[in-house]
């Protein structure tokens, strides 16, 4: 089974607003819905592209995040990094939701954010398309 590495944007144990000027990630390795290591990183960069190289660096396949910018955004799904944005709440409730394999989740968007969708997602048959489908076969 192969191990998952989920980043989470934190700030004051809660997601941080916006994964731009996010200075802190949590690291979660995931296997079989279970977290099974846990490690703190600083992402404090002077440029965005440091910051998705940083996040490359650690070998993170999902971000979960509160507001992005668009460049950013595609920027990570062009180097493969699923992203989840403009989630809102306690860190560890987020987690326990996405290992529900309800994530997104009304419950937990930021306001405005379209109940829980990404702003910023490909059409249908897209490259993200069915992104929501292929996390919840790695989390199984």
């Amino acid at each position: 089974m192969h191990a998952m590495k989920i980043a989470v944007t934190v700030w004051e144990g809660r997601i941080s607003p916006v994964f731009d000027v996010s200075r802190e990630i949590v690291i979660l390795t995931i296997e079989r819905k279970a977290v099974v290591a846990r490690s703190t990183e600083g992402i404090a960069t002077t440029t965005s592209a440091r910051k998705v190289d940083r996040l490359i660096e650690l070998g993170v396949e999902t971000l979960i995040c509160g507001a992005i910018s668009e460049p950013l955004h595609r920027e990570l799904a062009a180097r493969g990094v699923r992203v989840i944005g403009f989630v809102a709440g306690a860190v560890d409730e987020v987690v326990a939701i996405l290992l529900a394999g309800s994530l997104p989740a009304a419950a937990f968007a930021m306001p405005g954010s379209h109940g829980g969708r990404n702003r910023f997602r490909a059409g249908r048959g897209g490259k993200l398309g069915n992104w929501r489908v292929r996390l919840a076969q790695k989390l199984q």
